[in-house]
């Protein structure tokens, strides 16, 4: 078994925790974890600096090592997720518009995905504009897209949901 370590944040949103291994960030998350025992190490501080610098509005783009377990289809998921532009949204419908049958998959490959605002589920909205399903809440959900909305000047200044 690989050692685990692990770093808290406090964010404008809530308490963050980072797990990672010795090679890579499998965690982000709004969920209580038990880290008694675990301690950070250089990756773990280094991602909570990042976040630090995303909520100061200083970073748009996360670059750490990062691996989730998943199925195939969930990590080529969680891998287009990676490709919806800072302060953009896209539906379920066109995110999905490639495989159509599978939408239902991937919105649970979504909602699968453990290392919340880096993989930015979050910018996945339902089709009719309003926000649906976010493991962290849908006001933390509303807050990030509202503030990457912000610091990209995309959009509305104001969300409207």
């Amino acid at each position: 078994m690989k050692n685990q370590y692990a770093s808290t944040l406090e964010s404008p949103i809530g308490k963050i925790t980072v797990l990672a291994d010795d090679d890579s960030v499998y965690a982000v998350t709004f969920s209580e974890k038990d880290i008694d025992g675990l301690t950070e190490n250089d990756l773990t501080k280094n991602v909570v600096k990042q976040l630090e610098d995303y909520f100061k509005g200083d970073l748009k783009d996360f670059n750490f090592p990062m691996k989730q377990k998943g199925t195939e289809f969930q990590q080529e998921v969680w891998q287009n997720l990676l490709t919806i532009p800072y302060g953009e949204t896209t539906s379920y419908a066109k995110f999905s518009a490639h495989n159509p049958l599978a939408i239902r998959a991937i919105a649970a490959a979504n909602g699968k995905n453990n290392i919340a605002i880096v993989v930015p589920c979050h910018r996945v909205i339902g089709s009719n504009g309003k926000l649906v399903g976010y493991a962290g809440g849908l006001w933390r959900k509303q807050w990030l897209l509202q503030h990457e909305r912000e610091i990209s000047q995309k959009g509305q200044t104001e969300l409207k949901f």
